[in-house]
């Protein structure tokens, strides 16, 4: 059986016993059924997997005795940040949730001139909390033992003025090309409502030294884009490219040694 990955917000430390309770309690139990003696790996976000054995049951907690600690090598050593115009529906659930499959490690929501969305400061709390549990939902089912930060929604203009480093905005209409950027530590990429943005926006961000690129001739939707955009990136300076070579060296290895 697969190890599951469960993420819990307290400390965790070796050689130590903890008490699992509240919804992760009721997803090992009830969906995933474990019981005493199970194995499974607990995260915090503070990078590390500490693995144990659950010693102890109940109708709604269980107590996990952890063995070792274990670094995670999941990371990429590009750091990405996503600018993203806030969808509806369940397109913004969708971007986030991908998104932290494919490593990224801060999302703002923003709200723009064409951006359909419309949040109280109430209904805006909620949503943040709600998108962060999809990233923390996602980091447990991909792997990753560090959570992808989502930041209160705030408004584009203030997204591009607080970048730093490499930005882009993705733009269909432009002609510059990814491949010919100098390698950067991290990127920041904003990404447009279903409507585009505007192209005041896209002067602006540009004005805020975001350079304008674009991923290929088609018109992608907006929980498209960030999963192209960052599959491109870690594939030119994140961990995909040496991930992929690594297996294309090792079938070749194998193919080699098949024909001998």
């Amino acid at each position: 059986m697969r190890i599951p990955n469960i993420y819990i917000d307290q400390p965790l430390s070796t050689s130590a016993s903890t008490t699992i309770e509240g919804q992760a309690a009721t997803h090992l139990l009830k969906a995933l059924r474990m019981k005493h003696g199970d194995e499974l790996r607990l995260f915090n976000g503070d990078g590390n997997f500490y693995c144990g054995k659950i010693n102890n049951t109940s109708k709604k907690s269980l107590d996990v005795d952890i063995s070792d600690v274990i670094p995670s090598t999941s990371e990429s050593s590009l750091h990405t940040h996503i600018g993203q115009v806030i969808s509806r529906g369940d397109r913004m659930d969708y971007a986030i949730q991908k998104s932290t499959e494919m490593g990224v490690n801060e999302i703002t929501p923003l709200f723009s001139e064409r951006c359909e969305v419309k949040l109280n400061a109430e209904r805006s709390e909620k949503r943040q909390i709600h998108w962060q549990q999809v990233a923390i939902s996602a980091a447990e089912q991909c792997g990753r033992a560090s959570i992808p930060k989502i930041h209160p929604p705030t408004k584009l203009e203030d997204w591009i003025s607080s970048c730093k480093g490499l930005s882009l905005v993705l733009h269909h209409r432009d002609t510059q090309n990814l491949s010919s950027l100098e390698q950067p530590n991290s990127i920041n990429l904003l990404i447009g409502p279903e409507g585009g943005l505007s192209d005041d926006e896209i002067e602006q961000a540009k004005s805020q030294n975001f350079i304008a690129t674009t991923l290929g001739p088609r018109v992608l939707r907006t929980e498209t884009a960030p999963i192209t955009a960052l599959s491109i990136v870690q594939w030119l300076w994140g961990d995909l490219q040496r991930k992929a070579q690594r297996n294309i060296n090792s079938q070749t290895i194998l193919e080699t040694d098949q024909d001998q």
